[in-house]
């Protein structure tokens, strides 16, 4: 059954505490290995531990700093998640959702999400990023199910442009600009944790995905049903095992990701404006 979705706890904290003279219209969700992105590109004004914000989880996971950032990338106002929650941590997926249900009613009209992913497609190698097209959920679940807030968004999403085009194209642009190789690419969900063996690898290439992980599609679709844009980045972290790679660790992961790290500022520093520029008033 869908848990309380009651966000007015939490959206009156993080407004007690946020001293900005315009909100965010912006969101960014940093995955495994992309929270060092914060001390990169932003300027930061004040973060609040997820802990201190009724209703939000806390992050169990390491390389998950838990704590909401408000501040400017560029000169662009972004509330910034440093380190995210996972299905299977053993969270809910009303619950590691719930702060994109805070995030919009803060008033957000975008949401970038990232993750650290393995590559499936034959050439991507571990550091290079993937702008995701599309996804498929294979998590086994879905934060939507249970009755519907109709207040909130239809009873019946459309994902048919779950990726939002326009932030994509801009991604896009953007990484030509800056000669940074920014693959394009299907995300396809697992629950995790465990990583995946060779043969559900070879099946996931077969369905058409070029890149597998651990989190994501819940904050899209969640995002989707509140009516919010969505663009998300993978940092390919390794060879998916298909293709022979060694046993990967966690920890592997994350070091693979920070090695991406100017890229992923240089990225950021440049698209975030444009992303923001692109939003409806």
């Amino acid at each position: 059954m869908m848990e309380n979705m009651d966000t007015s706890l939490a959206i009156e904290h993080v407004r007690s505490h946020v001293d900005i003279e315009e909100l965010p219209r912006l969101a960014i969700i940093l995955g495994s290995g992309w929270g060092p992105v914060v001390d990169e590109v932003a300027e930061v004004i004040g973060a609040i531990p997820y802990g201190e914000i009724p209703g939000f989880p806390v992050s169990t996971v390491s390389g998950h700093a838990g704590r909401l950032v408000y501040g400017r990338i560029s000169g662009t106002p972004v509330w910034i998640m440093q380190g995210r929650f996972h299905y299977y941590e053993g969270y809910s997926m009303q619950q590691l959702t719930f702060p994109v249900r805070v995030l919009s009613g803060l008033g957000i009209g975008g949401l970038v999400l990232t993750n650290a992913a393995g590559g499936i497609e034959p050439g991507y190698e571990p550091g290079q990023l993937m702008l995701i097209e599309d996804h498929i959920n294979l998590m086994g679940a879905n934060p939507l199910r249970g009755p519907n807030d109709d207040s909130r968004g239809t009873r019946f999403p459309d994902m048919t442009q779950a990726w939002d085009l326009d932030f994509l194209d801009l991604f896009r642009e953007t990484a030509k600009d800056l000669s940074i190789q920014l693959n394009s690419g299907v995300y396809l969900a697992v629950s995790g944790p465990n990583f995946e063996t060779p043969a559900e690898v070879r099946a996931f290439f077969g369905m058409g995905a070029q890149a597998v992980g651990m989190s994501t599609v819940p904050e899209c679709i969640v995002a989707r049903h509140e009516n919010l844009r969505v663009a998300g980045l993978s940092c390919i972290t390794n060879v998916a095992a298909h293709a022979g790679g060694s046993p990967l660790t966690h920890e592997e992961v994350s070091v693979t990701a920070q090695k991406a790290q100017k890229d992923i500022a240089s990225l950021f520093t440049s698209a975030i404006p444009r992303l923001h520029q692109n939003l409806k008033p």
